[in-house]
């Protein structure tokens, strides 16, 4: 998801250079580490485990490798949906069949769904400043069954003519069935199916529900919060019943939907069906099954040109509209789009009156073209010029720098929400595109938890996207800098912790914590082990990730063990605190040949000790010394490891061994790579 203007905003200010007034750095309290024995803190080097991660590797599903346990396991759920859009009431009313795969240990006594539609009742929670655009009659369900059995849903239909019909055809299908499964919380987003009969570890179930819901349409604020503009385009997101995850940390998600946060959902197959009037458009996760039932000839033939070069073909243009000239004549007024998707875990569509469809190809190493698809009102055609291309670049540039794209095509779809996706389809004009391309790679194949920890979502693309930006450029990335910004932000009451639920990290932090803190945090480790390690070990993860649900744990564990490092205290530091680094140069003591630079460590986050020399342009020659490398003919990098701080020291002395050729400056952390309060103090000069 692309930050809103109002977070953008927000993100804006936190990271600029210059800290707000709120987080300037307090006056430094002389240190006293040379006058006592007693060390006056400890550095904790530990990943903290909390008891979800504590169950989850006692019963061998998660382990201190960071790949899945050899009892790894988790749900798949496949749907077969028939929806239909009235647009004049603006109303979805749909049937599904989920099948749900229980492969499990345990015996499920319950089914979770997650029936967001509910976010828009009057009085749903969400968080601010995310505010729905109308208020609607949320997620409306009628009919519910488990293999055959019916559920008792009265409690989960509102009232009216429908309502009482919903009742009566209930009623007298709980009084046939005793009434065993029960619908609970049926109007709030998170909700649950108790079972008369548990399905059984191994097991699978039938899960089949017809419902109907209004799609929001007004001046909402945030992502999702409009899913229309009048009656002639629709945005259905979030649009059906989703079962819910059961995973090996905590059993049912049971998070409500509050707006900022994204998803957690299962992997499975769709099989959609969307019935809209003739002469509309439908575009949507998955590939077409029936272009011969709704396109034109002219719109097939079109298709079959995409990928085959790097040029915008029109499926259909601007003039085209309508039965017949737009999609196919229908001799009801309506036609049927059947989509087919496999391993997905999501399914959004969109459709409008006067779409016009263009598309494209990206060229995918080791798989080929796949298509490149974007549909747009005539009016907006500024919006998506070069969409297309922007869209190639990041979908090649991220295949080459983690794994090869893994679905068919990719899909743009404009409509009021501008910065959203989904698998193989991103809500998004060229503003975003580079950034939704970049979530086809997670949550959409690396299945994170972006509700809990949004940072392994948003936060690793907002990094990826700095990588490429730099490519599309033409130039070599600019880590430098990012990981020292940080300590301007540390300390801010209002900042959570990045291991803190996302769901509730407040309205001003949830951007910065969830999408700006991530590439600090990784800048920051780039310093220590270099950046184009991190990416190959993070590269390495997201492989053997693939289609899974990683926790922040199997991450950091796997970190660990790609780097060859034991990272703990750097894991610990960024993920569970908001403390930052905070050093400075306390003094710089020529002594003849032997020059003692004194640093000094005022924050509670260590660091290595880096250190660029520059010697005069002239002199006796500069001898070798252990630690440290010549970057040019007057420039040494002198690097002490992060060990130095782990005795709870609070300053170390460096003794500079270069012989007598005289030393100009000293320069701490001369990338900028971790986070201090005043860089200023970070530079000696010789007076």
């Amino acid at each position: 998801m692309q930050p809103s203007p109002l977070r953008a905003a927000v993100l804006a200010v936190l990271v600029s250079v210059a800290p707000l007034p709120a987080m300037q750095a307090p006056a430094r309290t002389p240190s006293t580490a040379s006058t006592t024995s007693v060390p006056p803190r400890a550095v904790r080097r530990d990943i903290p485990l909390t008891n979800a991660i504590r169950k989850a590797m006692a019963a061998g599903t998660r382990d201190s490798t960071g790949r899945p346990g050899t009892r790894y396991w988790q749900l798949r759920t496949d749907y077969a949906i028939d929806v239909s859009l009235d647009p004049a009431s603006a109303r979805l009313t749909g049937k599904a069949r989920i099948t749900l795969h229980n492969s499990s240990p345990d015996a499920l006594a319950s089914i979770g769904l997650r029936l967001d539609p509910n976010h828009f009742l009057g009085n749903a929670p969400h968080a601010a400043p995310w505010t729905p655009a109308e208020v609607t009659d949320g997620m409306v369900i009628s009919r519910m069954t488990v293999n055959g059995k019916a559920v008792n849903v009265a409690g989960a239909v509102v009232g009216g003519a429908e309502g009482a019909r919903a009742i009566q055809t209930q009623q007298q299908s709980a009084a046939a069935a005793a009434a065993e499964n029960t619908l609970l919380n049926a109007r709030s987003t998170n909700a649950r199916v108790r079972l008369g009969t548990p399905i059984a570890a191994g097991a699978r179930a039938v899960l089949e529900v017809e419902w109907s819901h209004k799609l929001p349409g007004g001046p909402g604020t945030g992502h999702r919060m409009t899913q229309r503009w009048a009656d002639s385009l629709f945005q259905p997101t979030q649009w059906y019943p989703r079962v819910a995850v059961y995973d090996d940390l905590r059993g049912w998600d049971s998070e409500l939907y509050l707006g900022p946060s994204e998803f957690y959902n299962n992997f499975g197959s769709f099989d959609v069906n969307i019935d809209v009037p003739a002469g509309w458009i439908v575009s949507g996760t998955g590939v077409l099954q029936n272009p011969n039932d709704v396109l034109t000839a002219k719109a097939r033939a079109q298709l079959t040109k995409v990928t085959q070069s790097d040029d915008i073909t029109t499926i259909v243009g601007p003039e085209e509209v309508g039965p017949g000239q737009a999609t196919a004549t229908s001799t009801t007024g309506r036609l049927t789009w059947r989509f087919h998707a496999d391993t997905v875990n999501d399914f959004a569509w969109a459709t409008a009156r006067k779409f016009v469809w263009q598309a494209t190809r990206a060229t995918i190493p080791g798989k080929g073209a796949v298509p490149v698809h974007m549909v747009y009102l005539p009016g907006r055609a500024n919006l998506y010029a070069k969409a297309g291309p922007v869209t190639r670049h990041a979908l090649e540039f991220y295949s080459k720098l983690w794994f090869p794209y893994q679905f068919p095509q990719l899909t743009l779809q404009d409509g009021p929400s501008s910065g959203m996706e989904y698998p193989m389809v991103i809500n998004s004009n060229v503003g975003a595109a580079d950034h939704e391309t970049g979530h086809m790679w997670w949550p959409m194949v690396v299945g994170n938890n972006e509700t809990w920890y949004g940072w392994m979502d948003e936060g690793f693309n907002q990094y990826m996207n700095i990588l490429s930006d730099a490519d599309a450029e033409g130039k070599p990335p600019v880590l430098d800098g990012e990981g020292q910004k940080y300590g301007g932000i540390s300390g801010n009451e209002a900042e959570p912790p990045m291991m803190w639920n996302a769901n509730y990290a407040g309205p001003q932090y949830y951007g910065f914590t969830t999408y700006s803190k991530t590439p600090l945090m990784l800048s920051a480790l780039g310093g220590i082990v270099g950046d184009s390690a991190v990416q190959r070990a993070h590269r390495e993860w997201a492989t053997t990730w693939m289609f899974k649900h990683p926790s922040p744990w199997d991450y950091m564990f796997f970190m660990n063990k790609a780097l060859g490092r034991d990272l703990g205290w750097f894991w610990y530091s960024w993920l569970f605190t908001t403390e930052s680094v905070d050093h400075r140069i306390a003094k710089v003591t020529p002594m003849g040949i032997r020059t003692r630079v004194l640093v000094a460590h005022d924050g509670q986050m260590p660091a290595p000790v880096v250190l660029d020399v520059t010697f005069a342009p002239a002199g006796a020659a500069i001898r070798p010394m252990k630690n440290a490398v010549m970057l040019n003919a007057t420039t040494a990098r002198v690097t002490v490891p992060v060990e130095v701080w782990f005795d709870g020291r609070r300053q170390h002395a460096v003794d500079l061994m270069f012989g007598s050729r005289p030393i100009e400056s000293v320069t701490l952390d001369p990338q900028r790579r971790f986070p201090d309060r005043n860089p200023a103090d970070n530079r000696w000069t010789r007076k």
